[in-house]
């Protein structure tokens, strides 16, 4: 503004004085134009509070910690008026096309995995037109498919979702679960399908839990923790296994196992198809190595058989005298062992010994050991005999991901889904004698021809020299250069993989004309436990620098630029996103974190979040805190540097990461952006994580993120 002022008054004082008269009209314009543009960025006033501790020797400031009350008047009306402003700046054509884009392609058939409890055949069916998928049975092959749940019912907008399912294994009950408005606590009923009529049993207050039927469909177990008296803030520590008998009150039912003394922990029980064993699993946050019980009969007097966390013990299948897990024990890429029992005695066995590349999945079905690898982030599935005895590689064409393989050791048949950035889900049945498969399913996209398309793998090398693997993915035919935009995509943690997959939202990108990039970024499972490793407590720099290093890479091979550039990322991929634009400023134009854990100093103390120790550290420990705060994203916004623009998105009923992590982050970003740069705060009110959204949410937050980022780097 400076300078448009200086060199307009040098050619006014030069000027004669009809075009005075038009530089004065001009510099005019000029001005007001300057101005509107900041007043545009005049955001809503956030109250700050003098709020200073010192923790290991350190002075932390926190002046947005009120916001932490996030269902407090206060708050609520702080959210309103950010709502209010990112609906005033974030309307446009770009998202007003991709909108009607979305619910085009969105009304197209598509179905889940199917599985089977024998002749039945079950599976989640969306035709798009609804808010929900219903849930779906076949009685029999040549039986016409019919609804057992339709969760559009719940609600009238949608936003009561149907969970989790589980079918009793002689196929007459179905346990399902159902969240409100994207809430984590789940409320369990039961409907039986031969009457066709949903019974009297209620379970309430269940978390990050499964139905896990008896062997006989009398009942079934389940997680669940104290009602809480804030039930989308209030920590959840302590749960309780129990046992509910069909036609119980939820009073009634029996505790099977608890640790008063070791709150942090959580279980999980498996019961085998055949024999009287019952496997109990237990864990400590999101860490996947666990201790192993099993008990012997049905009085569920567990024997401790793991009783260190030492490796991950995962239950896959068992007989009346052999039990199969996948475990990473002196293996980090994974192995398949056998666990023999006789009387009290446990022999382990090593059956399927560790490979060069790492075991995805594992599943047993069919009296055969399903083993899905992955060769650098591509599917590699092969078929063991149960003593471990390779039987057949699965020979199929296509590139991508392979998921399914799941049932019963009696089943016959499976099936199995294909899938990758530009091919949308084909489902496949396969029969498990002679492993010849046919394709059942395939999803089609509105207008979407898969040869017009394509994607493929690079590696570059990360700050440290490591290679990372990198999908891009793009219409075939467009000249890709610095003006192209570019989506970079990624996750980095959690032992998590993001693999080769189709989403509508992935695919409203490319096209749109842009390139999809994805990072498989350190803190994965996509190269084995090591993998996870690397991206993981002290080494969590890696997965910041990693994204860096993709855009950067990207750009030196005149894909995209900064000016073109946009970051997306969900959850830890939030962190991610922000932590790099601070970090990184000049690598992104647009960034776009999402549900994000911002505030890495006081994550731990909401409803779940102490369990992501495992993954980030303690807080509460000094070399810990030292690193947290090191990149924390809400610690570590400066004065004075430009940010990229940005779109912070969560939802108001988010009981996972909690909205008060976007909400501070939001708030001091603000404060502290030194340029124009918008920054802005968008807060679905009925939404939680993300799991369970309506369709029409869904649509919304596509077409206003992606419109915002194409309107800011195509009209700069």
């Amino acid at each position: 503004l400076t300078k448009v002022i200086f060199d307009s008054y040098l050619l006014y004082k030069l000027s004669g004085n009809i075009l005075k008269r038009l530089i004065n009209f001009y510099f005019l314009v000029i001005l007001i134009g300057c101005v509107s543009e900041l007043e545009e960025m005049k955001y809503p006033e956030t109250k700050q509070d003098k709020i200073t501790e010192e923790i290991f020797g350190k002075n932390i400031e926190d002046p947005y910690r009120w916001l932490e009350d996030f269902t407090s008047k206060d708050a609520l009306a702080w959210v309103e008026k950010q709502n209010n402003l990112t609906d005033s700046l974030i309307s446009n054509e770009y998202q007003k096309n991709i909108k009607k884009d979305l619910e085009d392609i969105w009304i197209t058939s598509d179905i889940s995995i199917p599985f089977r409890r024998g002749a039945k055949t079950f599976y989640y069916f969306d035709d798009g037109n609804q808010q929900q998928a219903v849930f779906m049975m076949k009685a029999c092959n040549e039986c016409e498919p019919v609804i057992l749940l339709d969760p559009n019912k719940f609600s009238v907008d949608g936003t009561v979702s149907l969970s989790d399912i589980s079918v009793s294994p002689n196929g007459e009950y179905l346990a399902y679960s159902i969240s409100d408005g994207g809430s984590d606590w789940r409320t369990w009923k039961v409907y039986n399908i031969e009457s066709e009529k949903e019974t009297n049993d209620l379970i309430q207050w269940s978390k990050f839990s499964y139905a896990v039927w008896e062997s006989d469909s009398s009942g079934f177990y389940y997680q669940k923790y104290k009602e809480p008296d804030e039930a989308l803030s209030d920590i959840n520590r302590s749960p309780q296994l129990y046992f509910h008998k069909l036609g119980d009150k939820q009073s009634e039912d029996r505790l099977i196992y608890e640790d008063k003394f070791n709150p942090d922990r959580s279980w999980s029980i498996s019961v085998p198809e055949k024999g009287a064993y019952r496997i109990l699993s237990i864990g400590e946050g999101t860490d996947e190595r666990n201790f192993l019980s099993i008990s012997l009969d049905e009085s569920l007097n567990f024997i401790p058989v793991v009783d260190v966390f030492e490796a991950t013990y995962r239950f896959l299948g068992g007989d009346e005298s052999t039990l199969w897990f996948f475990s990473n024990l002196d293996a980090p890429n994974g192995k398949i062992l056998a666990l023999k029992i006789s009387n009290e005695d446990f022999e382990w066995q090593e059956l399927i010994e560790e490979k060069k590349a790492p075991i995805s999945n594992a599943s047993i079905v069919g009296n055969k050991i399903v083993i899905n690898y992955l060769v650098d982030t591509l599917s590699r599935v092969e078929f063991y005999d149960l003593q471990g005895n390779f039987i057949k590689l699965l020979s199929f064409e296509g590139e991508g991901t392979l998921t399914g393989f799941n049932g019963r050791l009696e089943n016959e048949i499976s099936y199995f889904e294909f899938s990758n950035f530009t091919t949308p889900q084909r489902i496949y049945e396969i029969d498990l004698q002679t492993l010849n498969y046919d394709l059942y399913w395939e999803t089609k996209i509105k207008d979407l021809d898969v040869s017009n398309y394509e994607s493929n793998l690079r590696f570059y090398k990360s700050k440290d020299g490591t290679e990372i693997p990198l999908h891009l993915a793009y219409q075939k035919g467009i000249d890709i250069t610095e003006d192209t935009t570019v989506l970079l995509y990624g996750y980095g943690g959690f032992n998590i993989s993001i693999l080769p997959y189709f989403s509508k939202t992935f695919y409203m990108w490319i096209k749109s004309g842009g390139v999809l990039a994805v990072a498989n970024l350190r803190g994965g499972a996509e190269y084995g436990d090591a993998w996870h490793k690397g991206g993981m407590l002290l080494n969590k720099q890696n997965v910041f620098d990693d994204f860096a290093y993709g855009a950067k890479y990207l750009h030196t091979q005149k894909i995209g630029s900064p000016k073109t550039t946009a970051s997306l990322g969900r959850s830890n991929g939030g962190l991610l996103v922000a932590a790099t634009m601070l970090q990184y400023p000049d690598l992104f134009k647009v960034a776009i974190p999402q549900v994000g854990v911002l505030d890495m100093l006081r994550f731990h103390k909401f409803t779940i979040g102490w369990a992501w120790e495992s993954d980030y550290g303690e807080p509460e420990k000094k070399e810990d805190f030292l690193n947290l705060l090191s990149y924390s994203p809400y610690h570590n916004i400066e004065k004075n540097v430009c940010y990229p623009t940005t779109l912070i998105t969560t939802s108001a009923r988010d009981d996972r990461v909690v909205p008060a992590h976007s909400y501070k982050f939001a708030a001091r970003l603000q404060e502290r952006q030194a340029c124009s740069n918008p920054v802005l705060l968008r807060v679905e009110s009925r939404a939680g994580h993300g799991a369970g959204t309506s369709k029409d949410k869904q649509i919304d937050e596509i077409a206003d993120i992606f419109g915002f980022a194409l309107n800011n780097i195509k009209e700069d």
